[in-house]
């Protein structure tokens, strides 16, 4: 549809295109929400609909979003501009980029609290201190504005030496952790009992809840629908592969998803934890759990950096969607783009960072029905934004694009898509958008 610019970057090798996306999608979505979601419903039952969610919802979207990024060769904005010049189309490309910096902006303030306490068990192992989390306000604001800092540094290395570099890094170093980790788990007494209660589904227990659930974590956790994967994609050559690319990413990040479980849930029933302790999972029961562990303090400075590799990847690529637009559209160096994205972040994400820190009147406010502004702000562009993003890209491609064309073009380099195609084109029409609704209707009444 559209020659890529010199100016542009582009993966090196498919194999960089898929550690990129896959840590785009793999985050604290995977191994912390996951966790605390499957504990609160049902454990192996809701394992079991997540799965079949991935594969019916995710992954044709998938497929979707990332040739609609490969044909334009542009950031969300300008795809949407390419298929339909002067349409008010091109909207739905700037909600991707308020999407995009809406969620860096609240993520990177969660993800500065987990670099938080990889810093407590780092004093704990070295000065034998206790673990206790302060929350005060000048620690909360700077770990937040070192996490972004963080992420501003990968991105402004440019797509090969900096995103594809780095997550060629980190991506693997997350599994080895995991692994590590896992290990450990399962070598504490009472640890199988964990595992059985993950990996075993009670059908009794599969309820409406459970799989609306499980559609929306299986949905969101792959970053769908804020343009992260057409931002991505667009820098995609036309020799690899959308299929191979998209299927590898989904199946890297349902992976990694499972394995956080088979981190968490050993050890939490090995020691007595409550596996339904809901969001606080991660920051309040796992660290009575490592310290219940010979070697604890270890093993938590272990896993709190994993989780600080697995934010980072998920905030370079939020930082990259809009930094891709203002290479593309304003002609900004990429240098200027990612330290002004960067400092807007921050601007933006201080009233998350305020009512983390139980600053009024950030903790009291109600928006949409929800209290405290972090809370408001993962709902309004963690929940809504997202599910409105990936219909209107689902209507996009039907009423304006063509699943004609779509489906042309994930053909290139996938000749043996033309099998699915038929399939393919019945689930963008009529399945993902019903279901995506069903979600967002969800949403908005809860």
């Amino acid at each position: 549809m559209s020659a890529q610019s010199p100016r542009r970057g582009q993966w090196g090798s498919q194999i960089g295109f898929i550690l990129a996306a896959a840590g785009s999608a793999v985050g604290l979505g995977n191994i912390w929400r996951f966790p605390y979601m499957a504990g609160q419903n049902g454990g192996g039952a809701f394992v079991l609909v997540y799965l079949v969610c991935v594969l019916v919802i995710a992954l044709p979207v998938m497929f979707l979003e990332i040739s609609l990024g490969r044909a334009t060769h542009r950031n969300p904005v300008g795809a949407i501009k390419a298929v339909a010049p002067r349409s008010l189309w091109r909207l739905l490309g700037y909600l991707a980029l308020l999407t995009g910096l809406g969620i860096l902006s609240y993520y990177s303030v969660i993800a500065g609290k987990v670099l938080t306490y990889c810093a407590l068990y780092v004093r704990k192992l070295v000065l034998g201190e206790g673990i206790v989390y302060s929350g005060a306000t000048v620690e909360v604001v700077i770990y937040f504005a070192l996490f972004l800092i963080l992420t501003v540094l990968v991105v402004s290395g440019g797509v090969q030496r900096g995103i594809e570099r780095w997550t060629k890094i980190l991506m693997p170093l997350l599994v080895v952790i995991m692994g590590a980790i896992i290990v450990r788990s399962l070598l504490l007494p009472g640890a199988m009992a964990g595992v059985k209660w993950f990996v075993t589904p009670d059908f009794s227990k599969i309820t409406p809840r459970v799989i609306l659930n499980a559609m929306s974590q299986g949905f969101f956790s792959l970053s769908l629908g804020m343009g992260a994967m057409l931002t991505y994609g667009s820098y995609l050559s036309r020799k690899d592969s959308i299929v191979t690319c998209g299927t590898s990413v989904v199946l890297f990040d349902t992976v990694i998803a499972i394995l956080a479980g088979f981190m968490i849930f050993p050890a939490v029933f090995a020691l007595g934890g409550d596996p339904a302790a809901g969001s606080t999972l991660i920051f309040q029961v796992l660290p009575k759990v490592f310290g219940g562990m010979e070697g604890g303090a270890v093993v938590g400075i272990v896993f709190f950096f994993l989780l600080c590799v697995a934010a980072l990847t998920s905030t370079v690529s939020l930082l990259e969607v809009v930094t891709a637009y203002f290479v593309d559209e304003r002609r900004w160096s990429r240098r200027r783009s990612v330290w002004t994205i960067g400092a807007a972040a921050f601007i933006v994400g201080l009233p998350s960072a305020f009512d983390l820190a139980g600053i009024t009147p950030w903790t009291s406010i109600t928006i949409l029905g929800k209290h405290g502004f972090l809370e408001a702000m993962d709902f309004l562009w963690g929940n809504l934004s997202l599910a409105i993003g990936s219909l209107l890209l689902c209507v996009f491609a039907i009423a304006v694009w063509g699943l004609k064309n779509a489906a042309s073009e994930i053909e290139i380099g996938s000749p043996g898509f033309v099998r699915f195609r038929a399939v393919w084109i019945f689930f963008i029409r009529w399945i993902c958008p019903a279901l995506i609704g069903v979600i967002l209707v969800s949403k908005l009444v809860s």
